[in-house]
């Protein structure tokens, strides 16, 4: 999977208007979470950057929101992990949030008024997304929603990621706590390491 598009501290202020100030009380209040908050060399130092897509969404939300809402009601709004959002297998097709190739394979023996929780309409759209990239295959997706059903709650909300391996032809799927440091041996490849809250965050925009 390609690296997500950053953008600067001083890009992100400039372009959404808002201040340093408000910024930093977003990201105490846990509105803004904080591993978008990427520090990365550059040639005048250290400076802060952002998932763009994400950050930008966010803070749309943020403006659009903060009016009715206090600091405090807008976190539990904005924290994807604890979204209590449920979809009906149907509805999950007909809003073009998951694949028909994908509730077809994984989830032909549900009826179609099934209504999944929102890890496991997580599961699909995280194996929808490698395999539209043509990352995954059928089978490598079928063991990342068993693996996800199996593993991911056991974070209790709590910022991991999602690494795929392959190793000589064979796949491997690992669920890990960020932050983390990783080293594979020269052998494996890792084919895409996704941040799991980013994933939740990109579906519950779908969602809302």
């Amino acid at each position: 999977m390609t690296d997500r598009e950053l953008i600067s501290k001083k890009d992100l202020l400039e372009m959404t208007g808002i201040s340093y100030g408000q910024l930093y009380r977003w990201k105490r209040k846990q509105l803004i979470p904080e591993d978008w908050f990427i520090r990365k060399s550059t040639f005048t130092g250290q400076e802060t950057f952002f998932p763009k897509d994400l950050i930008l969404a966010r803070i749309d939300r943020i403006l659009n929101m903060k009016e009715d809402l206090s600091l405090d009601e807008l976190a539990g709004k904005l924290s994807p992990m604890l979204y209590d959002i449920r979809l009906r297998k149907d509805e999950l097709v007909e809003r073009n949030i998951v694949s028909l190739l994908v509730m077809e394979r994984f989830g032909a023996k549900d009826p179609d008024d099934t209504v999944y929780s929102f890890e496991q309409t997580l599961a699909f759209y995280t194996a929808d997304q490698l395999l539209q990239t043509g990352e995954m295959n059928l089978d490598e997706a079928e063991m990342l929603i068993r693996t996800m059903k199996e593993h991911f709650p056991r974070f209790e909300g709590k910022p991991c990621e999602l690494l795929f391996i392959r190793k000589m032809g064979v796949s491997t799927l690992l669920l890990l706590s960020l932050p983390n440091e990783t080293h594979l041996e020269n052998t494996a490849k890792l084919v895409s390491r996704m941040n799991l809250a980013e994933c939740a965050e990109q579906l519950q925009m779908k969602l809302t």
